[in-house]
């Protein structure tokens, strides 16, 4: 689907990454002036796209640092507009070698699962509404995780369900004002870390085979649904939880995973 972003803002968070990229030419191609935003790496993708003819501007920061966060708001807004659309990628995980059942999970790793996936969402969220107007989008990732959780994931499951839920409360509150809220669940997705996780031939055909589409996804089909949602042509969507899992969520999760 084409979709008009011309002379739109869109903040992305987590953009120097794998999907995050991919949101961000999607924005770009679609004619927003992107704010590519992440801790470090942002203004070289911005120039990258920059230099394909694209609008896109670089901004290095926090998200778990609400000084920062709100600093960063301030400065896209005036530099770029305001804000038309925020969404909130920024994310992370436990690597294989730390996902471990609760009872000996990382203290350190919890706490900085729920900062960043968590905290990380609410702290852009609340500190990008005051530059957004009526027709304005709010776009949160979550995970298929969030949905039905995994073995030996207990900070990701639990952050990202507790995003989904966000999504939905801030829905109902910025309705009234004509912002929609909604929030998309990946499933597999086929990044070099998801990769090295199923790097074994049989655990991948293990894994695919939960898949109803059989494949796993592209970091472009998480931004095409992206776009979808942020834009005009989903102007009666709101508070949706959308999975793009090629149909994994539809008879639940295999809980060896």
């Amino acid at each position: 689907m084409v979709v008009d972003f011309k002379n739109k803002v869109v903040v992305i968070t987590g953009a120097a990454g794998g999907i995050g990229s991919a949101m961000a030419y999607r924005f770009a191609e679609d004619g927003a002036r992107v704010a590519i935003c992440d801790l470090r790496g942002a203004d070289a993708l911005a120039k990258e796209i920059s230099d394909k003819g694209y609008f896109a501007k670089g901004y290095n920061f926090d998200i778990t640092d609400r000084e920062a966060v709100k600093c960063a708001m301030a400065k896209i807004a005036e530099e770029l507009g305001g804000i038309d659309a925020i969404v909130n990628n920024a994310g992370i995980n436990v690597g294989p070698d730390e996902r471990k059942h609760v009872d000996e999970f990382s203290d350190k790793w919890w706490d900085a699962i729920l900062k960043v996936d968590l905290d990380g969402t609410y702290n852009c969220t609340k500190l990008a509404i005051p530059y957004m107007k009526e027709g304005s989008s709010i776009v949160n990732i979550s995970s298929i995780v969030g949905m039905v959780p995994l073995r030996n994931q207990c900070a990701f499951a639990a952050a990202k369900a507790a995003v989904i839920n966000f999504t939905k409360a801030i829905a109902m509150e910025l309705a009234p004002k004509g912002i929609r809220a909604n929030v998309i669940c990946p499933g597999t997705i086929g990044l070099a870390i998801t990769n090295r996780l199923w790097s074994d031939n049989s655990a991948m055909a293990g894994l695919l085979s939960h898949i109803p589409m059989g494949r796993q996804g592209m970091p472009e089909e998480i931004a095409n649904a992206t776009a979808f949602l942020a834009s005009d042509a989903a102007s009666y969507i709101t508070g949706a939880v959308v999975p793009v899992d090629g149909g994994w969520t539809c008879g639940g999760f295999a809980r060896n995973f």
